[in-house]
């Protein structure tokens, strides 16, 4: 168990009882759903050591002097962050981390993706109904390739569609992919999606932020905290229990934990035992592969 430095410093100015202790103690809670999606893979951290409010910075790389629960993971020249347990997570908090974002690899398969992500960004004039409909849009679309994906509140405004892989495809492949599903949705309806950037584009529509498909990318990690006025949480929920759920940051702490407990199914069963590939049909069909 980690000992705190300044444990009552509060973190988010909204919220001035989510302290570090606190965060500490989600963290211990919800280790068991959370170490899943986050253990063994390359992380950045967003660190706020002046709370959420102001002057946060990412950091991915392992240096000296860290908790000891943060270990280094060599990937070419540079050694990254990566965590195994709840003593990782300890220790993130130990630094101000507020966010955890991690990469589409595990560490000891750093050239096979397996975690396909779709960030639905939407401009601050789309409401929440319209990115529960892109979200449901989108995987009606990787339903089509195949492909069974899951609804992630991001704790911000928008929503993640994360579908599992298999590890078989290398990374030009899985980003061409990625790339051509993102495409294919914006292209077929130009008057609610963008794939493109560009703050003029994204007017009025839904960004698909593919990107975060590319090598060295992230994503921010289920059950994370997210860096905002207040502790909002990245939450998986199922597609069932989308339709009743009203804004992407409706989980916070508090929340996560009372669900948590309450829950009588996995919001989303079957990820970590699903078994899916990205087959010829559906490269062809989205990427242009000639196989």
């Amino acid at each position: 168990m980690i000992r705190l430095t300044n444990p009552d410093k509060p973190l988010y100015p909204a919220a001035v009882h989510v302290t570090k202790q606190r965060l500490v103690d989600y963290w211990r809670r919800v280790a068991p759903f959370a170490l899943p999606h986050i253990a063994a893979r390359p992380l950045s951290l967003l660190r706020c050591p002046n709370g959420a409010a102001q002057g946060c910075f990412f950091q991915r790389h392992h240096r000296r002097g860290l908790p000891p629960g943060l270990r280094p993971a060599l990937i070419g020249t540079e050694e990254f962050l990566v965590i195994d347990d709840v003593s990782g997570l300890e220790g993130a908090a130990q630094m101000d981390a507020l966010e955890l974002h991690i990469r589409g690899v595990h560490v000891d398969a750093l050239e096979r993706p397996d975690r396909l992500v779709f960030d639905l960004d939407p401009d601050p004039s789309v409401s929440f109904d319209e990115v529960k409909r892109a979200a449901r849009d989108f995987r009606a679309l990787l339903e089509a390739a195949g492909l069974a994906s899951f609804a992630l509140l991001t704790g911000g405004k928008g929503m993640h569609v994360v579908a599992p892989l298999d590890a078989a495809l290398d990374w030009p492949t899985f980003t061409a992919f990625a790339k051509g599903v993102a495409t294919r949705l914006s292209a077929d309806d130009p008057g609610r999606f963008t794939a493109m950037a560009t703050k003029a584009r994204r007017v009025g529509r839904i960004y698909i932020d593919y990107r975060r498909n590319e090598r060295g990318a992230s994503a921010v990690a289920p059950f994370s905290p997210r860096a905002r006025e207040t502790p909002a949480v990245a939450t998986p929920v199922s597609w069932e229990e989308l339709a009743r759920i009203e804004r992407a940051d409706f989980y916070c702490l508090d929340k996560v934990e009372r669900r948590l407990a309450a829950l009588r199914a996995d919001p989303w069963p079957g990820y970590f035992d699903l078994r899916q590939g990205v087959s010829p049909a559906a490269l062809r069909m989205f990427a242009g592969a000639r196989l």
